[in-house]
């Protein structure tokens, strides 16, 4: 079997991480903290507020580390986090 051929991708530069935009419904929440413990990048923290269930419910720390895992969304027993693709300039432009 011939051997790969290992180069830098040719789009390298063209190429960008999509960004997400998170939505959290905090009067849904119940205060599980699951998506606080179980984020890869710990998008998520306890916040100081407390919502119309008497609970803490998570705050967005940076939405930027977001990697569109979406795990939050599936593990959220409430439905209370869900995400979405950003969309970019040059999807707008077309």
């Amino acid at each position: 079997m011939p051997e790969r051929i290992k180069h830098a991708s040719l789009d390298k530069n063209d190429l960008r991480r999509p960004t997400a935009e998170i939505h959290l419904v905090k009067d849904q929440c119940k205060g599980c903290g699951y998506c606080i413990e179980y984020c890869p990048k710990k998008v998520f923290e306890e916040s100081d507020e407390i919502n119309a269930r008497g609970v803490r419910p998570p705050r967005i720390v940076d939405e930027s580390m977001c990697i569109l895992c979406q795990f939050c969304t599936t593990i959220c027993p409430d439905f209370a986090v869900y995400v979405i693709e950003k969309k970019s300039d040059e999807a707008h432009r077309t």
